[in-house]
């Protein structure tokens, strides 16, 4: 059974600019090596994103966490890169008629790498414990929002039961979020299943030596490759070693010296080098959902005030800024959605105009400066605190390019670094008036998820709240809310556009470029492909020419 649902592009670059045009096209070399590819080996991932704090994809949710989890854990379905879904683990499925229920059938004969057979009772198990909160699920949770349980129906066939019919369910469901894991493996704790989650996939978790590696081998009983794989059985690979490595010079100089195979978050630099050098590769990829963006937040001064907001994103000089520090290798996002996310809005941002921002200022009562040149109103200054992190990849220099285009119209920027634990903290308690954020999903469902009023409070233990701007008012939760319930797709088309065009209008968010998926890699790395819901890297297919 095939639907197409929405347009997803996992774009494999040839990186996707000029700059990068004699770069490797990795994401081809699975379908055009697979007959010489040899057996054996180690893979040495270095990585630069933060060490995950759980190994379960199902807990939290966060793209790290996606990355490593992708290698060990598979999902009921499968999104091509047009965006058509496809069974994966299920073999079929079928949508009542009045949308409120779906009957899902996994296939036979597939056991997880502990041994447990998968049946219905493994689906009913893995999404209830999502939606019940016992993951601690952020991602997933918000995904499954119309669930309300599921029924067995027989011994490989699980009803899941929703609140309102859901459109994005399926591709929901084709995310590294909502693994389908061993219920015997998750009757543990949920600290053991961090540490050695079990699922279907190629590899295993072997061990994990926290601030230095996850270890992952080989799957030798493996039978479920995704569809489109170059080959079927075990991986190649025996195994990979996934370093956390969070300087990236480091990492590059790992690259280049050949103690590590692939590095994730190649650095702008680091890419144009790559060109130069026959033994290295680059391999980029947008991902899905809401590109790189500054949110603001509504619910405090000053950005309660939408002309003040509006002001403020005209006084950021967004294509100079990514010009100079991203050398070319990305293009300005005018959209809320990502360029591989359908229904997206091109040219709803503000445009630089410091000019005009000067004179809302002037307006809004901001007239005055003091000695320093920046704006003041009832003897308080202009402020805006933006709290930095590097999971979020805006690059500081970016920030300090807006601070300095911001200050001329009188806007005080202050720069807030922060680590994980720190920047989350801060979002959490809304102790901010500007955010840097992006969210990876493949569907405008991503809109409802970011934007919609219930989502600026927190129904997790830790205090998340995936809205990062405010209420933004009953026409966009309605808009958002009667596209998630239809299946028809101009409808959606429409009523996406009416939410994006009624959020741009508030200037609550300034889309910057889309996130990317941006690996380097060893030449004699073959077959590495993205896995185009997400636009992840699966190495089921990788093999080492040496």
């Amino acid at each position: 059974m095939r639907i197409t649902k929405t347009l997803i592009a996992a774009i494999a670059l040839v990186g996707g600019t000029a700059l990068l045009s004699g770069c490797a096209a990795g994401g081809d070399a699975a379908d055009s090596t697979a007959a010489t590819a040899k057996t054996g080996g180690t893979l040495v991932y270095a990585t630069g994103d933060d060490e995950p704090p759980c190994l379960d994809s199902a807990n939290r949710g966060n793209v790290p966490q996606a990355l490593l989890a992708s290698q060990y854990l598979e999902t009921l379905f499968y999104q091509d890169k047009d965006g058509t879904i496809e069974p994966w683990l299920a073999k079929s499925w079928k949508v009542a008629a009045d949308g409120l229920s779906v009957d899902v059938t996994v296939r036979d004969g597939v056991t997880f790498s502990d041994g447990t057979p998968l049946t219905s009772e493994a689906v009913k198990a893995n999404i209830e414990r999502v939606v019940d909160g016992s993951t601690q699920s952020t991602t997933g949770r918000l995904a499954l929002y119309a669930v309300k349980g599921v029924d067995i129906v027989d011994a490989t066939t699980a009803r899941i039961n929703l609140s309102t019919p859901d459109s994005a369910l399926l591709e929901s469901l084709s995310q590294i979020w909502l693994p389908i894991e061993s219920p015997t493996a998750i009757k543990r704790s949920l600290e053991e299943n961090c540490v050695s989650p079990v699922g279907t996939g190629p590899f295993v978790v072997q061990s994990w030596t926290k601030q230095d590696n996850v270890t992952l081998v080989k799957n030798s009983h493996y039978t479920t490759p995704p569809p489109g794989a170059a080959h079927t059985g075990a991986a190649y690979l025996d195994k990979i070693v996934w370093k956390f490595v969070p300087d990236a010079s480091a990492r590059f100089a790992a690259l280049q010296s050949g103690d590590a195979d692939v590095i994730d978050t190649l650095q702008p630099e680091n890419a144009v080098a790559a060109k130069g050098d026959p033994a290295l590769a680059v391999l980029i990829g947008s991902r899905p959902g809401a590109p790189v963006q500054l949110t603001l937040n509504t619910t405090r001064a000053p950005f309660d005030d939408a002309s003040v907001r509006k002001a403020f994103f005209e006084s950021l000089d967004v294509d100079s800024a990514l010009k100079s520090v991203y050398l070319g290798t990305v293009d300005r996002s005018t959209s809320l959605l990502s360029t591989s996310t359908r229904y997206g809005v091109s040219d709803v941002s503000v445009k630089y105009d410091p000019k005009d921002a000067g004179k809302l200022l002037d307006a809004a009562g901001w007239s005055a400066r003091d000695s320093d040149g920046y704006r003041v109103k009832d003897g308080k200054r202009l402020t805006v605190v933006i709290p930095t992190t590097v999971f979020v990849p805006l690059s500081q220099a970016v920030y300090e390019q807006f601070q300095a285009t911001a200050k001329k119209v009188g806007f005080d920027v202050q720069l807030n670094p922060q680590d994980s634990a720190g920047w989350w903290s801060q979002n959490y308690a809304w102790n901010y008036d500007a955010i840097p954020i992006y969210y990876t999903k493949n569907s405008a469902d991503v809109l409802r998820i970011i934007y919609w009023s219930k989502n600026a409070t927190s129904t997790t233990v830790n205090g998340y709240h995936s809205n990062n701007a405010g209420d933004l008012g009953p026409e966009i939760d309605g808009y958002l809310t009667q596209a998630e319930a239809t299946t028809d797709d101009a409808q959606r088309a429409a009523l996406y556009k009416k939410a994006q065009d009624a959020i741009a209008a508030l200037n609550v968010t300034l889309p910057i470029y889309d996130q990317q998926t941006r690996l380097g890699y060893r030449a004699d790395v073959k077959g590495i492909r993205f896995l185009p819901s997400l636009t992840l890297p699966s190495f089921y297919d990788a093999w080492l020419d040496k």
